[in-house]
């Protein structure tokens, strides 16, 4: 019986020890040479990106650089999803590492711990994360001729705790019993390629997005839930009842958007409690990329995550959160 990939030593490419024994130094270099790849982490100015520029560090040792061209200073984060930080890039190089080492997620909590930070501070930085992995989905497409994606839907959120009394509690399951909050999460996964989420009131909503971010001469394989009906006019489609199987003998089958939902319900159990409401797209979408990079190695995810967050323009959601709602 082969191996499991996560059991293997392929899959522990880099430890929190490792990180935390780099100098500042090494820390520096590690994040000149994953934002500045093209130059060899040689800095370029992110103002008008002239590449003579020179060390300007503070009297507190923070490392700045100063642009030859518009004599403007900039750290290594300037302009990134990381801009404004607060702690030591070791921390955010740390955060990365134990992030990614999570295979179904990371709750805010245990981060706040692991880091010694306000969970306040864990909480934005974890979904700052969450945003770097989603910027990997814009404008993604699946498909094409003759590949096969599933399309599926799960509900998340808007939990009704049931009455005490057998005589007081109601079907939760009808509309005036509800409270308004339960989303459906749809995915669309390629078969042997990309997982793609989104969330929607409700699965008939989702039918507009599926059609323009799946290729055309791609068959779709779907359950047997009527929300997807009105696809079979644009797609061809195969369709599997699961209340008489999960599978059949000519491959028509949607497990692997059954994986998905298996690890983002495992997420929401064991680690965050509580997904629903304006971030649960983000949840989605961190499941998704780790569906995606189940097989990569975590140092490798490290790494990809950093570039993410390097290449992204400071949080729209998330820069400033706290004195926002101050304010």
């Amino acid at each position: 019986m082969s191996q499991h990939f996560l059991l293997s030593a392929a899959s522990r490419s880099l430890s929190i020890g490792q990180v935390m024994r780099m100098t500042d130094g090494q820390v520096e270099a590690t994040f000149k040479a994953i934002r500045w790849a093209a130059t060899n982490g040689k800095p370029v100015c992110p103002h008008c990106e002239c590449p003579t520029v020179y060390e300007a560090r503070r009297p507190s040792g923070a490392l700045r650089f100063r642009c030859k061209a518009c004599r403007k200073d900039f750290s290594i984060t300037s302009g990134t999803l990381f801009a404004f930080h607060k702690m030591p890039l070791r921390n955010y190089l740390a955060a990365i590492a134990i992030f990614c080492n999570e295979v179904k997620g990371k709750s805010a909590l245990a981060l706040s711990r692991d880091l010694d930070v306000q969970y306040k501070t864990a909480f934005v930085l974890a979904h700052k994360l969450r945003e770097a992995m989603a910027s990997e989905l814009k404008g993604l497409h699946l498909g094409g001729d003759g590949e096969t994606v599933e399309v599926d839907g799960a509900y998340f959120g808007g939990y009704i705790k049931p009455a005490n009394h057998k005589e007081n509690r109601r079907d939760r399951r009808l509309a005036k019993n509800q409270n308004g909050k339960r989303q459906v999460v749809v995915v669309i996964r390629e078969r042997g390629g990309r997982t793609l989420p989104a969330v929607f009131r409700s699965e008939a909503a989702a039918l507009g997005f599926i059609a323009s971010r799946v290729g055309k001469g791609t068959e779709i394989q779907a359950d047997e839930a009527g929300s997807w009906n009105d696809l079979q006019a644009r797609f061809a489609m195969q369709r599997i009842d699961h209340q008489s199987l999960y599978s059949t003998s000519s491959g028509v089958y949607t497990n692997g958007a059954e994986e998905f939902f298996s690890r983002m319900r495992r997420a929401e159990i064991g680690h965050h409690h509580h997904i629903a409401g304006a971030y649960l797209v983000r949840y989605a979408q961190e499941a998704g990329w780790r569906e995606d990079n189940r097989r990569v190695a975590n140092g490798e995810q490290t790494k990809r995550v950093a570039g993410l967050a390097m290449a992204c323009r400071p949080s729209v959601d998330f820069c400033g959160y706290w004195q926002r709602a101050q304010a």
